[in-house]
């Protein structure tokens, strides 16, 4: 049995869409696509070393696909272990449109998305592992289908963009795994997913 592992960037205000670079995705007219580039030093690039020393497939939303396929492919460099581990390994996407995927070691889950999670996970040996896909790791959450999150903040407020959770989020309690912050001011947490959420109440001494 797999685990399904998600590693999103997102900015203090929630916002995951277009990290990369300033054409990676302007929908709805967003304009501050790049806004991870800065923060990417050794510490940061050390954290995603060790992420993709683990995959043994990847899980991935239809844009991250075709925004991945149009780089990674030209990556040649056997030294590169993110491309190298992206070419190499099984890739499945999530879409009801792709029908013909160009980049090798590619399959399309175009039906039930828990029952073909659920199945991919079951016969997956290691980490399954998803990269930014926003859209469809609010899915997954939804459904209870993620195992562990990577949640990496960026110390930037960018006021618009796609937010990784919004109203209407499936209550979901987590368990706090590890952690580090990059000199460059990136929080970067492990979470594990521990059901529904407990809940209290603060109430004043009987002295008070």
């Amino acid at each position: 049995m797999g685990k399904l592992v998600s590693t999103i960037f997102v900015t203090l205000d929630g916002v995951y869409q277009a990290p990369g670079g300033p054409q990676e995705d302007t929908r709805g007219g967003f304009e501050h696509g790049g806004w991870s580039f800065v923060y990417g030093d050794d510490d940061f690039g050390r954290f995603i070393t060790e992420v993709f020393e683990r995959p043994a497939a990847f899980l991935l939303g239809r844009r991250t696909y075709d925004i991945f396929s149009s780089y990674w492919p030209r990556v040649t460099d056997p030294d590169n272990l993110v491309a190298a581990q992206l070419n190499a390994l099984p890739k499945f996407v999530a879409s009801a449109t792709l029908t013909d995927p160009g980049w090798a070691h590619t399959s399309v889950l175009g039906g039930d998305l828990a029952k073909e999670v659920t199945a991919l996970k079951e016969r997956t040996d290691g980490e399954l592992q998803v990269h930014g896909s926003g859209a469809l790791v609010r899915s997954l959450l939804a459904l209870d289908l993620v195992d562990t999150l990577h949640l990496a903040t960026f110390p930037v407020v960018l006021g618009s963009g796609f937010r990784l959770l919004t109203e209407g989020a499936r209550p979901t309690k987590f368990r706090h795994t590890g952690g580090r912050v990059t000199s460059a001011g990136v929080s970067i947490q492990t979470y594990d997913l521990a059901g529904r959420p407990d809940y209290g109440e603060y109430t004043l001494p009987e002295n008070a």
